[in-house]
């Protein structure tokens, strides 16, 4: 009768709890698809089929056949870049972790026969971890935890990716509008580098002169060479992040760019906006529910780390006598003599000491990260918006009184050519603060969102220590 119990205990709690783990049909993609979505408006994809890779292709050959602007340059990495379906990768390998803490251990069986002068013995045992089926519900808890950090790690790397690309486009299209820039002020110093030559040639300037056109050509040229570089280095990395091949690298861009918005945002619930939505706190506090769970889990099973139930059924056949059977069942459990558990139970609670500081930590560096990116922000935009309200028009209006002066004779061709070097500066200037208003802008987004460059002791921490299933084992 012992012996029917132990096998049925084994049996249908090992079948019962088998029936709970499964694969989900797109590998925990949702939460990043939904999250994705709501975050940043754009569409992800996990390609592990050919349908989907043609269908992925034919959406970025689309997409690329027109100028791209910078939703469209974001929408294209999202769905090509392969860094970013590694991540994917990586919670697949997630799932499979999840659904294996979530099945209960197989039963052993073993079979052994003896014999010798005409006596044999048959013994067969089926043996279960009885504490591994015990604790099963709550390791399952804790790996649905950790399935959760890997979406939630999943969906940061979508929105890491986004931001670069966002960082990239800007610095190509600033780059370009700098090139057509220096290009026109190439070409307007090379003339009049060639009259201050012709000029010396008749006597009618100094070499002073005459050597302040060379050399302002000459820095301009260096300044066109230097900004190709910059740009060209720009598109190189936005392509790559757009994960194109060579098909792809012909993509349009713009020539300049777009003018400053109205307005700046008002946000003055960003701080509360960025604890409440960064992702990599919610991954930190994922971590530190999980630590919570396993220290619990730890400090329960402290005393008792192995516990097996083995159900026994041995026949014997004696050439004197008549065969006979004998069933039974065997425990085996650890006596905590030597090892009561305290090194498992404070590496488990110092292991959440650990992430709970690392969280606060992380929670504080959020405020200030989200109050400074708006600060930087209001400045671009303030900045910005200055040389576009005032130095520009005032450079305009400086332009148009010394060419009627010089028309006049009032001043001579060198005053008037460096005032146009005067409004060359400005104009750089104000197309560097325009770029640097976009990118703080996308940066004031990763600070709220997430998706920023990894910060310092920002890896998950795990609790090997605390595990109870290899305790004992």
């Amino acid at each position: 009768m012992t012996h029917r119990l132990a096998l049925s205990l084994l049996g249908l709690t090992s079948f019962g709890l088998a029936g709970c783990a499964a694969f989900s049909p797109d590998s925990g993609m949702k939460a990043v698809s939904e999250l994705t979505s709501q975050t940043i408006n754009k569409d992800v994809a996990f390609v592990r089929t050919t349908e989907g890779a043609g269908a992925v292709d034919a959406r970025g050959r689309q997409l690329l056949s027109r100028t791209l602007s910078i939703e469209t340059a974001v929408q294209i990495a999202l769905l090509n870049n392969k860094g970013l379906q590694a991540a994917y990768n990586e919670l697949a390998l997630a799932e499979t972790d999840l659904v294996e803490q979530s099945l209960p251990p197989n039963p052993v069986f073993s079979v052994s026969r003896i014999s010798g002068n005409g006596a044999s013995e048959i013994e067969r045992q089926i043996v279960g971890d009885i504490l591994a089926l015990a604790t099963l519900p709550f390791r399952s808890e804790i790996a649905r935890d950790r399935f959760r950090q890997a979406q939630l790690r999943a969906s940061l790397a979508t929105l890491r990716l986004a931001a670069d690309v966002r960082r990239a486009y800007w610095r190509a299209v600033g780059g370009n509008e700098m090139v057509a820039l220096l290009t026109d002020a190439k070409a307007t110093a090379e003339s009049t580098a060639q009259l201050a030559v012709k000029l010396g040639e008749t006597g009618s300037i100094n070499k002073l002169d005459q050597a302040r056109e060379q050399v302002f050509y000459a820095e301009t040229t260096a300044d066109l060479a230097t900004a190709r570089q910059t740009a060209t280095s720009a598109r190189e990395k936005l392509a790559r992040l757009m994960g194109l091949w060579d098909g792809g690298l012909d993509f349009r861009l713009p020539n300049q760019l777009p003018p400053l918005p109205r307005r700046p945002q008002a946000l003055p619930s960003i701080e509360a906006d960025a604890v409440a939505h960064r992702i990599d706190l919610q991954i930190a506090r994922l971590e530190l529910s999980a630590l919570a769970k396993s220290l619990n889990l730890t400090e329960a099973t402290r005393f008792v780390t192995l516990l097996d139930l083995a159900g026994i059924s041995r026949r014997t056949r004696d050439p004197e006598g008549a065969p006979f059977r004998e069933r039974g069942f065997d425990v085996q459990f650890q006596i905590p003599i030597f090892d009561g558990g305290e090194v498992r139970v404070r590496q488990a609670a110092e292991t959440y000491n650990f992430a709970f500081n690392r969280l606060t930590e992380r929670a504080v560096n959020v405020r200030s990260e989200a109050r400074d990116a708006y600060r930087v922000y209001r400045s671009g935009y303030d900045i910005a918006s200055h040389y576009q309200r005032e130095i520009i028009p005032l450079r305009k209006i400086i332009t148009e009184e010394m060419q009627l002066r010089f028309s006049s004779m009032q001043v001579d061709i060198f005053a008037l050519l460096t005032e146009a070097r005067q409004r060359l500066a400005s104009l750089r200037g104000a197309i560097d603060a325009r770029q640097r208003f976009f990118l703080a802008q996308s940066d004031l987004q990763t600070a709220v969102n997430g998706g920023g460059a990894p910060a310092d002791g920002d890896n998950s921490t795990t609790l090997a220590a605390a595990a109870p299933a290899d305790a004992g084992h």
